[in-house]
């Protein structure tokens, strides 16, 4: 017996601009989704449900439906997830990287009908796995801009980069200086290491 495919189809409208009404509305794009579907039921691939984000931007995911998808992804509900156009599903890269690693992560694929974007299929993965390295190495770049910049802070301009400061110190104008009382008590514990052997006295 041949596996069954749930699929999800996701649609998604901004505004009401007329153009987009008549040739990019909700249910053209589901129509065309279900048609797709339809021509792969011999494959095995039935419709699981229709999400549906009317009135939002695809400036970020705080999505209704979107988010809904995700929930149901997470759940192991859904097999592939069917959009019109992937500026239907996000227009930022960063959140479509976001995106895709999820999919890939509970072994959903994505696929824009119109765009022949295909993770299900081998030039499909490459191309993902490719866009999903270039998303990491830009992690990591952005990671290392971030220690830099906080080295630079702290060793060119004396600056202290942030959460509590150590004991015997205090933050003045995003300084690091010596507390008074604090700096006695941290001189009196080496002071005392150095005579004894240890912080705790005379053994």
């Amino acid at each position: 017996m041949q596996e069954k495919l749930r699929c999800a189809i996701y649609t998604r409208v901004s505004t009401d601009n007329q153009v987009e009404k008549d040739y990019n509305s909700l249910e053209t794009q589901k129509e065309s989704l279900m048609a797709y579907i339809q021509a792969h039921k011999y494959e095995g691939w039935e419709l699981y449900d229709v999400y549906e984000d009317a009135g939002y931007s695809a400036a970020d995911l705080n999505r209704s439906e979107l988010q809904r998808l995700l929930n149901d992804i997470r759940r192991k509900k859904i097999n592939i997830v069917l959009v019109y156009k992937i500026d239907r599903l996000t227009r930022s890269p960063k959140d479509f990287y976001y995106l895709m690693e999820i999919f890939e992560k509970y072994k959903v694929d994505f696929i824009s009908i119109t765009e022949r974007f295909d993770t299900s299929t081998p030039a499909g993965r490459l191309l993902r796995n490719i866009m999903l390295t270039f998303a990491q190495f830009e992690r990591e770049l952005a990671s290392e801009r971030t220690r830099d910049k906080m080295l630079q802070r702290a060793e060119k301009k004396g600056l202290w980069n942030g959460s509590l400061p150590p004991f015997g110190y205090k933050t003045v104008n995003k300084k690091l200086i010596p507390d008074e009382k604090e700096s006695k008590i941290v001189k009196l514990i080496f002071e005392t290491y150095v005579e004894t052997g240890s912080i705790a006295g005379k053994r």
